[in-house]
């Protein structure tokens, strides 16, 4: 899946183009649009592991812009459609574990390099999950445009991860890091799994920072 990191461009490339459309009349809003895709085309190129393709937007990505550029919710239906569209391409863990070392976990929190043009192809990104987040009572330094992740487990009451009693939490867990949107529509964090930036042991490390009971996120 493409642009989960670069879609917000389109913001920027419209003030842009906002201001062309001033000298030229007033287009309409499908030639506004024709205008920010050829600005955009023109403004950026192959480089690295970054390719143009991820200016190509989806349908979720192109539904959530065009609200939040008309200043309003996405349509509740719209939204469901996203959602029930998104919720599909979760993927569950095939060996049914979903918990891996949340030492390691910790560490793709911390990690916010990858999917730059200056990284090799193959390279194992990060989750930049502090960016957003609260996590662990002893980093200090963390972003707050996502709620605290402090305690996710324990006030979720979540003892033993790997039990039945568990399960609902344990998956909603895993389907928001593989694909938030199937939560929410028009969710600003990144597609993990389903744009393919963590691959699955990532996926269980992190998912074991947030659930372990011996992960100091619990404590």
């Amino acid at each position: 899946m493409k642009n989960d990191n670069t879609w917000f461009l389109a913001g920027a490339v419209l003030a842009s183009t906002l201001v062309v459309a001033a000298c030229a009349g007033v287009p309409s809003a499908q030639e506004l649009d024709k205008i920010a895709a050829q600005t955009l085309g023109a403004s950026f190129r192959d480089q690295g592991v970054a390719k143009v393709d991820r200016l190509v937007q989806d349908d979720a990505n192109r539904e959530c812009s065009a609200a939040d550029i008309a200043g309003k919710p996405i349509d509740a239906q719209v939204g469901r459609r996203i959602e029930a569209a998104s919720l599909k391409t979760v993927q569950m863990p095939p060996d049914g574990k979903f918990l891996g070392d949340w030492k390691l976990g910790e560490a793709i929190a911390q990690n916010g390099r990858g999917l730059t043009w200056t990284d090799p192809a193959g390279s194992v990104n990060g989750g930049n999950c502090y960016n957003c987040h609260q996590i662990s009572k002893a980093e200090v330094s963390y972003g707050t445009i996502g709620p605290s992740l402090y305690n996710y487990g324990k006030l979720r009451g979540v003892s033993n991860p790997e039990s039945g009693e568990a399960k609902a939490i344990v998956e909603y867990t895993w389907g928001k890091l593989w694909n938030a949107r199937a939560y929410n529509a028009c969710s600003g964090m990144p597609r993990f799994g389903h744009a393919q930036i963590l691959g699955e042991k990532q996926l269980k490390d992190v998912m074991a920072l947030l659930l372990d009971p011996a992960s100091p996120v619990n404590q």
